[in-house]
């Protein structure tokens, strides 16, 4: 199977209603309007072909670069390669989503979410934020910088307010992991949650709301899943 036969593919799924859908979340052309429960069911075709997996993100179409970060094998990206990744995620799904979530799982994970999240670009400090998230929603405590995630806690109390949109959300979501997945660090987590408050982020023309950290962390504590880990954040 080639690039041209998946684009022929994804040409074939698309619908104008769910592209139209994307672009009020902020996707930029060129893209098909692909949902992402019809990409999953490309997924075990390509990735068979890795260098298939890699050639869709090159592709600079939405729908193929989110197959892409379904399909290819995150052991096996390089630091380079990933880096480019970032830099061509020209929205928050990709950004936050598929090149986060394939760093997280990477060699390279803490390193490149650490770099990422000081960045002056609202995109790729937003995919360093989730990035790191995403890492520590596989990883377990006793594998996790505790003192650095505390400090990352601190930060975020202080500057949350006054950084770039999508940097406001998944800092957010961050204190929400953290809540929700790190058992020595909840009570602080929620002490930090409970300090920012409502946090505003301009969602588009959407109806898509900012979770509220609080009652999201207690509805994972309600739950019983207070520190259980997910075997993958691919999704």
């Amino acid at each position: 199977m080639t690039v041209e036969d998946i684009m022929k593919k994804l040409e074939a799924m698309g619908s104008e209603q769910t592209k139209k859908t994307f672009l009020r979340h902020g996707a930029q052309e060129p893209l098909f309007g692909v949902k992402v429960g019809d990409l999953k069911k490309l997924v075990k075709d390509v990735k068979k072909d890795q260098a298939l997996a890699r050639a869709l993100y090159e592709t600079g179409n939405s729908d193929a670069m989110y197959l892409a970060g379904l399909t290819v094998n995150p052991k096996t990206m390089d630091r380079e390669t990933l880096q480019a990744w970032a830099k061509r995620a020209n929205w928050y799904l990709l950004a936050e989503y598929t090149v986060a979530g394939v760093a997280a799982e990477s060699p390279y994970a803490l390193e490149l979410a650490r770099e990422w999240m000081q960045s002056s670009d609202e995109m790729i400090a937003a995919c360093g934020w989730s990035t790191y998230a995403n890492y520590i929603s596989i990883t377990q405590d006793e594998d996790l910088d505790l003192e650095e995630i505390r400090r990352l806690l601190q930060q975020i109390a202080a500057t949350i307010h006054s950084e770039k949109n999508r940097v406001r959300y998944t800092m957010n979501m961050f204190v929400i992991v953290i809540g929700s997945y790190v058992r020595p660090l909840h009570e602080e987590a929620v002490q930090v949650a409970e300090a920012i408050g409502k946090v505003q982020v301009h969602m588009g023309q959407t109806a898509c709301k900012v979770p509220d950290a609080v009652p999201y962390i207690e509805k994972t504590v309600a739950a019983g899943k207070l520190g259980t880990r997910k075997k993958t954040c691919i999704c």
